[in-house]
């Protein structure tokens, strides 16, 4: 395969990367990879084909993965059920994934937040099923100094019963991953980058009940930090190919799926690196 080249994409976040084969990823390339991770936040790479066992291999790059179901290095997130036929509208795993068309970063409602997280695209719809990403460094520096000012110093508790019960899912799921009966993991506002030092907005759907502020002063504040944040020229939309792989850093881009027409099928294949235990647990 040819050298490996990045290319920024134009955003404020995100890159190409072309001519590496992820599932022969000597060191050295790996070294430029892992910097243009942390340069760019997000990286696209086409046409990769990955099996599953490559796939956790390349998450395994990056930390421990973070086991969703059981022992998976790799979880589908689709409608459609293994023999084929596709889920019904009122199924519990349709309303997981159209609470996954919010802005989120992943695992910030469990006590040890996502580092990284990976999709690969096996099969898509004809039009839509798009997943966008925005940027919370570019994000955070582009707030007024008043602004930055009134959210130093100020958290958030997360929760993906409460991100789920406002699109109307209230769904009882024990046991179910993210759905678990301890307190909520409280997070700051604003956070610094452990490998590059960057302050970014560390926010999405699932934040919520900042301390010190009446209900609805925070979920203003949170609301409006988000409609500025996720806003071009901060936001990159990526339309799949079968066989795309993209990584991003849940530590300062959030990301969401966007629709597409249930009547067809939309199969990706989602790993997730668990967050470093010394930079990601939560407060409390």
């Amino acid at each position: 395969m040819s050298e490996l080249e990045v290319e920024a994409i134009d955003a404020t976040l995100g890159a190409v990367v072309t001519g590496v084969d992820l599932a022969a990823l000597d060191d050295a390339t790996w070294a430029r990879v892992e910097s243009a991770f942390h340069d760019h936040g997000i990286l696209v790479f086409p046409g990769q084909h990955l099996t599953t066992e490559a796939q956790g291999a390349f998450g395994r790059r990056f930390g421990s993965i973070e086991h969703l179901v059981e022992d998976a290095i790799v979880v589908p997130i689709s409608n459609q059920r293994r023999d084929g036929s596709l889920l019904d509208e009122g199924d519990l795993r349709m309303k997981v994934m159209r609470g996954n068309e919010g802005w989120h970063t992943d695992s910030s409602y469990m006590p040890l937040a996502a580092k990284a997280s990976m999709l690969t695209a096996r099969v898509v719809p004809s039009t839509g099923g798009q997943t966008e990403w925005a940027d919370m460094r570019a994000a955070y520096d582009a707030l007024d100094a008043e602004t930055k000012a009134r959210i130093s110093g100020l958290t958030a508790y997360h929760s993906l019963k409460y991100s789920q019960a406002r699109i109307g899912d209230e769904a009882p799921r024990k046991g179910a991953y993210g759905f678990f009966d301890g307190e909520p993991p409280l997070r700051p506002l604003v956070k610094v980058h452990p490998a590059t030092g960057r302050r970014s907005l560390f926010i999405g759907r699932h934040a919520y009940g900042i301390p010190g502020l009446e209900p609805d002063e925070s979920a203003k504040l949170l609301d409006d930090l988000l409609t500025f944040a996720c806003q071009p020229p901060r936001t990159y939309q990526h339309s799949w190919a079968p066989g795309d792989l993209v990584v991003w850093d849940n530590r300062c881009v959030l990301h969401r799926a966007r629709p597409w027409d249930h009547a067809e099928a939309r199969v990706m294949h989602h790993t997730r690196v668990a967050g470093d235990p010394a930079t990601e647990l939560a407060l409390v």
